[in-house]
């Protein structure tokens, strides 16, 4: 369904991977801090949801104002700029973990991860899409969510992993020992997106031609030549 020639392009390539390292990292983090904020700081999953809305609500108000942007100066600075944010907010978060830790100290740095991802949402969709022909879009914004969800399974298991290594769920206390570094980790799966992103061209029209018609066109003109 999709000309594996797209891989060559490098705006379609590095906005997949963007895509992928993205919800890598944000999928393995809400994975810990929904735990964190019940089972390190004995929060009801209702107050966690409540409290976790400061991270996840971001893109209501954000991502139109980025993607509306994007259109302007192009998606790279925005893929760029928001998993540097996610990195940020993450690593925010990783420092500042610890047993009883309080409420307010947790808030600046889910604002600023909240905000990075919001960043990159719309931009990554129209970075993948305006690669290619307007006749693949649909399949290639099918890669792009394939990915998106395969690298939330990475995300998960990683997060786990490295969890499982540092920490456990035996108290409060060994649970953010585990946590703390999971959460390093996924704030640096978002500084390797953000390397990524940086490799992203400034700007992604799709080319003009298509690859299947000119594979077409290449078979025909053999055919001509060999009399076929």
């Amino acid at each position: 369904m999709l000309p594996l020639g797209y891989f060559r392009r490098r705006a379609f390539s590095t906005a997949n991977g963007v895509a992928f390292l993205t919800f890598m990292s944000l999928l393995g983090s809400l994975f810990m801090i929904t735990q964190l904020f019940q089972l390190g700081l004995g929060n009801s999953p209702l107050q966690a949801g409540v409290r976790i809305l400061v991270w996840t609500g971001m893109p209501l108000a954000v991502a139109p104002l980025a993607g509306a942007l994007a259109d302007r100066f192009g998606n790279r600075p925005f893929m760029l700029g928001g998993l540097a944010l996610q990195a940020a907010g993450l690593g925010l978060l990783a420092w500042q973990v610890e047993p009883g830790v309080d409420y307010q100290r947790l808030v600046l740095p889910l604002i600023v991860a909240g905000i990075g991802i919001s960043m990159v949402f719309p931009t990554v969709a129209n970075a993948v899409t305006s690669s290619v022909p307007p006749a693949d879009a649909g399949v290639a914004a099918g890669v792009n969510n394939a990915l998106r969800e395969l690298g939330g399974v990475f995300g998960i298991a990683v997060a786990a992993a490295v969890f499982s290594r540092y920490g456990g769920y035996g108290s409060a206390e060994r649970f953010v020992d585990g946590c703390g570094p999971a959460l390093w980790v996924s704030a640096g799966v978002a500084a390797v997106g953000a390397l990524v992103a940086a490799l992203a061209p400034a700007r992604t029209p799709a080319q003009g031609h298509d690859v299947r018609r000119s594979g077409a066109r290449g078979t025909e003109a053999s055919n001509a030549g060999t009399g076929g």
